[in-house]
């Protein structure tokens, strides 16, 4: 599982539309979690969710209590899809079983995708022409509120429906908090005529979420949706949803931090892979190659990287970037490095500083040249079969139109010079092994970042 509690749990795996999958597997479970939905499998995903309940009731027909996370309906007559759907789901199991059925606007969270599509379009367009149903009146809530609600529901037992919901606020107004939070300005004019698929549409040019999210997604916004919270502040009086703006600022956060961490990519094989992902605001480059190395022989060449041992390939390109960096204001190359093959974390290294060393397994780091963002440069090494894995991975958290006009724009020339980089790391871990040269002490072993 590559996870710190994965030996602390049994795991059971099943495919709820596929029953034979799954028998027995609700054997001796008192407390179940229902948090299966199947937006993105097109327009029949009403039909697999009714199907995938049903075999979940047929599993869980012995437990005492089972939670489900549903949406908020707005009132009247005018209910998307989505969200008709989540609250058909939401009544078979109170039919069935003993349940709490919290309801829920936007969650507003990393890897959420209401608010990832707030994330993108305001990131991105800088004069915005809306649906007037922007100015609609939503309630979303932090993850983190909605996780103190799932976990609270253990000790107050079965409830029923429970509205959940922070502050009150339009799609509109919480584009242009998001976009204060981050220090963009930002233009929205609304008008009557944009139809939600148009508008879905759109989303799914203008962002990572595709038309089968974006369709269901717009469908449920397009009327005010909003939370009676009188019910949750009774029975769960202890949990004081944060504000929007305050849920913003942590999931920004937890992005830019959590994402960055340590990846292990499972069977990747012995060949070279390649990935570029624009995900949760990061967009992520990750190239792998297999090295008849032990993982220490590779990483004693990244980790003694830069500095007056230079850059291995491309030298004149990050020469040249470091004269621009130093014409803007930055730090350029002139910093160099401390000691040619330990790191601390913390320290300079040119227009970089350390942000985490594992001794013969990761170096990260974080740039410190201007950028219409923020930006890491990561390289992992681990053991695979008799030799290394090695990952090595560029991210760039973008700030603006300009900081994704800035990436793609150099994308073409990164990607070269990305791509022959980690040939260069694999082919100078070659050359010091058959060379015989003396491994250095690793003096920061499983060290973290200083605060700067």
């Amino acid at each position: 599982m590559g996870r710190p509690w994965a030996d602390k749990v049994d795991i059971r795996v099943g495919d709820l539309t596929r029953p034979d999958t799954t028998r027995g597997i609700g054997d001796g479970i008192e407390v179940a979690y229902y948090l299966v939905h199947s937006m993105q499998s097109g327009g029949k995903y009403a039909e697999i969710d009714s199907r995938a309940a049903e075999v979940f009731r047929d599993e869980l027909v012995n437990a005492s209590h089972v939670v489900y996370l549903g949406g908020l309906l707005p009132k009247g007559d005018r209910v998307g899809n989505h969200l008709k759907s989540r609250a058909e789901i939401g009544e078979f199991l109170r039919n069935s079983l003993p349940v709490t059925e919290f309801r829920a606007g936007p969650i507003i969270g990393s890897g959420s995708a209401s608010f990832e599509m707030v994330r993108y379009l305001t990131e991105r367009i800088p004069v915005m022409v809306t649906p007037r149903w922007l100015r609609n009146a939503v309630q979303p809530i932090a993850i983190r509120d909605i996780l103190a609600y799932l976990v609270g529901a253990l000790e107050a037992g079965p409830q029923g429906i429970v509205d959940v919901g922070a502050n009150r606020l339009t799609y509109m107004e919480m584009m242009l908090q998001f976009a204060e939070i981050r220090g963009l300005k930002r233009r929205i004019f609304t008008t009557p005529v944009l139809a939600p698929r148009l508008a879905a549409r759109w989303i799914g040019l203008m962002t990572p979420l595709n038309n089968k999210l974006a369709v269901p997604l717009v469908q449920s916004i397009i009327t005010p949706v909003l939370a009676d919270t009188a019910k949750a502040s009774e029975v769960f009086p202890h949990i004081r949803p944060i504000s929007y703006r305050e849920a913003v600022k942590r999931a920004l956060d937890n992005s830019l931090s959590g994402t960055v961490q340590t990846r292990w990519s499972d069977a990747l094989g012995g060949g070279p892979t390649y990935e570029l992902v624009d995900r949760e605001g990061l967009i992520r480059e990750e190239r792998t190659l297999h090295v008849d190395l032990p993982p220490e022989e590779v990483a004693r060449c990244f980790m003694s990287i830069g500095g007056d041992h230079g850059w291995l390939v491309w030298k004149w390109a990050w020469r040249v970037r470091g004269w621009l960096d130093l014409m803007v204001g930055g730090p350029g190359l002139r910093r160099g490095r401390r000691h040619p093959v330990d790191l601390l974390p913390g320290e300079a290294l040119d227009f970089w500083r350390v942000e985490e060393v594992k001794a013969h397994e990761l170096l990260r780091l974080r740039a410190e040249m201007r950028v219409p963002g923020q930006a890491w440069l990561q390289w992992e090494a681990y053991q695979e079969g008799s030799g290394t894995r090695l990952i090595q991975t560029a991210l760039f958290a973008p700030r603006g139109l300009f900081g994704f006009a800035y990436w793609y724009g150099l994308y073409p020339l990164h990607r070269l010079i990305f791509s022959d980089l980690i040939r260069a790391v694999a082919r100078e871990a070659e050359n010091m092994a058959s060379a015989g040269a003396p491994q250095p002490e690793a003096k920061a072993a499983d060290s973290k970042p200083l605060d700067h």
